[in-house]
């Protein structure tokens, strides 16, 4: 009986860990809405460690030891590169968990992208799905145009 309650405990607990790893391979990358917690300390930070672009700032904070910040960070100067007045800015966390904190950080990379007044419009929690990014680019630029 005690072997059949190992196997019942096992398998419940791959099923947990199973299915909190596939809800956060899920949401991981997604590009979400900002909330507006911080906006001005965003811009602050995107100017003081570079510069605010003029159609929207990819705002990555990392931390010293994050692979996934290094490779993140290769993809964001690209991008950025390949498309006019996009600017990304890199901020080190490593030795700045108030600023984390403030700002509700709890996972590197994490990338606000913002407009060109500053205003944080989305949130992307780990490596950036570029395909969302891109799509969110495009509508910065259009209601940018159709303004």
């Amino acid at each position: 009986m005690n072997v059949l309650w190992a196997i019942v405990a096992v398998l419940g607990a791959t099923a947990i860990a199973t299915t909190l790893g596939l809800i956060w391979r899920a949401r991981t990358g997604r590009v979400r809405t900002a909330a507006s917690t911080g906006e001005r300390e965003l811009a602050e930070l995107a100017a003081a460690h570079g510069h605010l672009g003029d159609r929207a700032t990819l705002l990555q904070f990392s931390t010293e030891f994050c692979a996934p910040c290094r490779a993140t960070a290769r993809v964001l100067d690209d991008l950025a590169g390949r498309r006019d007045g996009i600017a990304h800015v890199e901020v080190d966390l490593t030795d700045r968990a108030d600023l984390a904190r403030r700002l509700n950080i709890l996972q590197t990379p994490t990338t606000f992208v913002l407009d060109p007044g500053g205003r944080s419009r989305a949130r992307i929690g780990g490596a950036p799905r570029l395909g969302e990014l891109a799509a969110l680019l495009d509508s910065l630029e259009a209601s940018r145009v159709a303004a």
